[in-house]
């Protein structure tokens, strides 16, 4: 008879989850849109402290039902022996440990890498820090926009003749639950091979860094005499890559056309084609070395045309690649962005039904999601301590002491 097809492709991993607010819950979430067995660990008495973040309604966070859905919720002091205890009777059955403490906080807790691996070494360990596990800045409490500004990130950011900015979204943490998501996938790959787990050391400061396609290599090429800096609305290095302005009141386009046969085309759609041949904008260089001149006129064209549809319309049909920037607002009602469940609609036991990110991963086995639902603090303590063999009474016990703690949101 042949074997049942899997929920989806992580069906079968067991993950023991330590991580709180965005960036270690992005990965753990991630594996349980995947199909993995997520037992969230949250501490007494409030648990993760997302569950107090907007939008709220009748005491349930909106924030932490998105990024928690598919969890199961343990909620356990692992200060008291018995806690510890219940996680360590937990970490033969289990695949991968994730946390997201300040570095050497889990193994205060008794279960440092050292510790588990002797319990179960074929276990992963996956530490997500702002910083990393090593180094001088180790031990400072890391937050996305923190990450950012050691990452020379947020000084990129903004009007080059003003302060830096930052973007209202949380790039950086969800840029390194992905990472760590990549990580654990790689090392479930080797221990497959070997049949050893690892620790590893994911970074917030390391996966922003990451980023820089250009900066860093454009300064140490220079030897230092080209230092990049914030260029507001229009790339310094790479035009024509910038933001315009449209023709309604709150409307502008994202138009790109660094290379030499896209930049001619936009001079031919402006009526402007000797402007593709011109010494002064004929190449990147030279279109660099004359940005403010050339942006002008591409603004010029756009301040004469009589619409926004007549724009788009006009670059489109060239091939000019652009883009309206939309509101959350307009993103989210994007027929393109419903169709894909790029915004995809849930329904919570408390919150009813609302919009969130879709899943950005796609498999063509399993075309549909799976349906999963929030945790309330602690649910599913009974569940999974039924499951190493604990008694009703004995978990009743356990309440008691302080030991576990549940609440209906």
């Amino acid at each position: 008879m042949p074997a049942s097809k899997p929920a989806h492709v992580l069906d079968g991993y067991k993950v023991l989850d330590f991580t709180q607010a965005l960036a270690g819950p992005t990965t753990t979430r991630l594996m349980a849109e995947l199909g993995a067995d997520i037992i969230k660990v949250e501490i007494p008495p409030k648990g993760d402290f997302s569950r107090a973040f907007p939008f709220l309604k009748d005491g349930r966070s909106a924030y932490y039902v998105q990024q928690n859905r598919g969890k199961k919720s343990l909620c356990l002091d692992p200060k008291k022996p018995e806690g510890l205890a219940i996680l360590k009777e937990l970490l033969p059955t289990m695949d991968v440990l994730v946390e997201n403490f300040s570095p050497g906080t889990i193994a205060r807790m008794g279960l440092g890498w050292e510790a588990i691996s002797k319990i179960n070494p074929r276990l992963i360990l996956c530490s997500i820090s702002g910083f990393g596990q090593t180094g001088p800045l180790a031990d400072r409490r890391g937050f996305d926009y923190i990450g950012m500004s050691y990452a020379a990130v947020t000084y990129m950011i903004g009007d080059p003749n003003g302060p830096p900015s930052f973007p209202m979204l949380g790039l950086g943490d969800v840029s390194t639950g992905v990472h760590a998501l990549a990580s654990i996938a790689c090392a479930l790959l080797y221990r497959d091979k070997t049949g050893r787990g690892q620790h590893l050391d994911v970074s917030l400061l390391d996966s922003y860094f990451h980023c820089h396609e250009l900066n860093v290599q454009i300064y140490s090429m220079s030897g230092g005499k080209v230092k990049p800096k914030r260029a507001g609305s229009n790339h310094t290095s790479v035009p024509i890559i910038g933001i315009f302005k449209g023709r309604g009141p709150e409307s502008y386009f994202f138009i790109m056309a660094p290379v030499d046969h896209q930049f001619a085309a936009l001079c031919r759609v402006m009526g402007r084609p000797e402007l593709g041949t011109d010494p002064r904008f004929s190449t990147v260089i030279a279109r660099a070395a004359n940005l403010a001149e050339i942006t002008g006129i591409i603004q010029a064209w756009l301040d004469s045309e009589p619409d926004d549809a007549t724009i788009l319309r006009k670059l489109e049909e060239n091939a000019i690649p652009m883009a309206p920037i939309l509101s959350i607002e307009q993103a989210v009602n994007h027929p393109h962005l419903r169709e894909r469940r790029t915004v995809r609609k849930i329904r919570d036991r408390v919150l009813g039904e609302y919009d969130i990110p879709g899943v950005p991963l796609r498999f063509s086995d399993f075309p549909t999601e799976l349906e999963l639902e929030a945790p309330f603090l602690g649910e599913h303590n009974a569940e999974i301590l039924g499951g190493l063999g604990y008694s009703a009474d004995r978990i009743r016990e356990l309440e008691k002491a302080g030991v576990l703690m549940h609440g209906d949101r």
